[in-house]
């Protein structure tokens, strides 16, 4: 086990931005998010820069790579990497996400849906469990974006995330504009999903972007893009969320397109000003 990360806003660290953030004496920043698979070398820029953020930030490392929703065993290699790699820095969160991307040897560049079974609940609670076994700390498990549902899926997503909770000790990445694109694309109630979603368990929020397109028969369809400004309706989400649990620690993630470094800050300042709001009124 680790220290928590602090409950303030975060930024996922693009390296174009590795200069502005260490000149930003008042950056609003409790910490930073690294995604696990580009330090998985032994050096270089990369970690030089990473290893000069940690001396200043907290550290979460995410990973996309581990494929825990997958059918197949856990990549012995990638987790020995990852291990090395959580060693080294010592982050105060490490986490993944509810998705698979391997199949039978081959690797697919994106975090795929699975099928709510109870097969597939003993499957993922088992990868959970070596993964927090090998790294000796708990690991936090990101709820998914999803554009199709499996007519085989028995269990509830939020009743399938708390069940891992129950079983592993594992905690949650709530990302809250995962909840909304999600939503939107099955024509359910974001504010429903959440109303019965751990909490508990939530040791990190994410915060993103979308795009908006349309599918075959014009509904709408959002699509977990990561390359634009957090939209209004997953503020007023994140708002409600906050408000219901207090402050948390609540990253902006813009891993496309990514802006100038004043941009992007302005969604952590944003991000932050809600915390604090909170953080305020229930001290008041």
């Amino acid at each position: 086990m680790t220290a928590m990360l602090p409950a303030g806003p975060g930024v996922g660290f693009k390296p174009e931005h590795f200069d502005a953030v260490l000149a930003d004496s008042a950056a609003p920043l409790a910490f930073v998010e690294i995604h696990a698979e580009n330090y998985m070398g032994d050096g270089g820029r990369p970690h030089a820069q990473l290893s000069a953020l940690r001396e200043r930030f907290a550290l979460s490392i995410h990973g996309v790579g581990l494929s825990i929703g997958g059918e197949g065993p856990l990549d012995k290699p990638h987790l020995a990497r990852l291990r090395t790699l959580v060693d080294r820095y010592r982050p105060e969160s490490f986490s993944e996400h509810l998705a698979w991307s391997t199949h039978d040897g081959a690797f697919f560049n994106d975090l795929l849906p699975l099928p709510y079974t109870p097969a597939a609940l003993a499957r993922i609670a088992g990868h959970i469990s070596e993964v927090q076994d090998t790294l000796g700390r708990r690991m936090l498990l990101e709820n998914p974006s999803t554009y199709v549902r499996f007519a085989e899926s028995t269990i509830d997503e939020v009743d399938f995330l708390g069940a891992l909770v129950a079983r592993t000790g594992c905690g949650l990445l709530l990302d809250v504009n995962n909840v909304f694109v999600s939503a939107v694309n099955h024509g359910t109630d974001a504010r429903a999903y959440l109303a019965d979603f751990p909490f508990e368990a939530v040791g990190e929020i994410h915060l993103g972007g979308h795009d908006e397109d349309a599918d075959e028969a014009g509904a709408p369809l959002l699509i977990d893009a990561h390359g634009s400004p957090v939209a209004d309706p997953v503020w007023a989400l994140f708002e409600e969320v906050i408000a219901r649990t207090g402050p948390l620690p609540s990253l902006i993630e813009w891993d496309n397109d990514v802006p100038e470094w004043p941009v992007l800050r302005a969604e952590a300042a944003r991000a932050g000003a809600v915390l604090a709001r909170h953080a305020h009124a229930r001290a008041a």
